[in-house]
């Protein structure tokens, strides 16, 4: 479970974002956060008004990533390009038929113990007894070297280019009816769970909207906006799909557990 930050960490990322933007603006320079959680993107969206000055893109090393790295800097204005410092790492067993059933918990687990900071670490997409770890490129061969074992599996880590390979998460896709698009309603039809719960994550700072913390349970969502209940996991809202003849509507959602 991710640790609530402090009001001193929270002025401290504001302040990092803010260097690095004027840094890239003043210098004419590409300039890049560590990997960003949820709760470090809505700090950066906070701040976002003060930013956009830099230009900036938020990329992860694969569509629909959660973790997220902050780049300042517009191709446009600058006349060139640099790349995120983003390079993916496929962790697998030395013998794959003694191999344990390895979850995201033991590969970040295992990742973890090498004393690596959460900040140089992207996404696991986690297959069959293996995973493909996105991370910062200057961390890449540390880990390649010294990643041995997870839980009590001998595995091999090695820097691949060949994403075609990363498991993509297929979501369940789902038909709810719902009075309205009203946030915590459809949360709730999601979800299986009661108002009065959906309610509870919102109290309790849980709910993303885009990246964005959601405070406003009355907030109405639009079609493609992805929204997070930590816990849970998060879904798309494809948009609507007709409307039951006692009113109700009939909305797609497309469910990544």
């Amino acid at each position: 479970m991710a640790r609530e930050k402090t009001e001193r960490e929270i002025q401290n990322l504001k302040n990092r974002l803010q260097d690095l933007a004027d840094k890239s603006f003043q210098q004419n320079v590409f300039t890049f956060t560590g990997f960003l959680g949820l709760g470090d993107q809505d700090v950066f969206w906070q701040e976002e008004a003060k930013l956009r000055y830099a230009g900036y893109q938020l990329w992860g090393g694969c569509e629909n990533a959660d973790r997220l790295i902050v780049r300042f800097g517009s191709p446009d204005t600058m006349g060139y390009e640099v790349p995120f410092p983003i390079v993916c790492i496929h962790i697998r067993p030395l013998a794959q038929k003694f191999a344990d059933e390895l979850s995201h918990r033991d590969f970040l687990g295992a990742l973890m113990n090498l004393g690596i900071e959460r900040g140089v670490l992207g996404d696991i997409k986690v297959g069959e007894k293996q995973a493909y770890l996105f991370c910062l490129d200057s961390i890449g061969e540390f880990i390649c070297v010294n990643l041995e074992q997870v839980k009590h599996t001998s595995v091999k880590c090695t820097i691949t280019e060949d994403y075609q390979c990363v498991p993509e998460e297929e979501p369940d896709v789902v038909k709810i009816q719902v009075p309205s698009l009203r946030v915590d309603a459809v949360l709730a039809k999601v979800y299986n769970m009661s108002r009065e719960k959906s309610l509870e994550l919102f109290r309790a700072g849980k709910v993303y909207v885009d990246g964005r913390l959601c405070g406003n349970c009355s907030r109405q969502l639009k079609a493609g906006e992805t929204i997070n209940a930590r816990g849970y996991g998060k879904f798309t809202l494809r948009g609507e799909q007709g409307e039951t003849k006692k009113g109700r509507l009939v909305v797609e959602a497309a469910v990544y557990r």
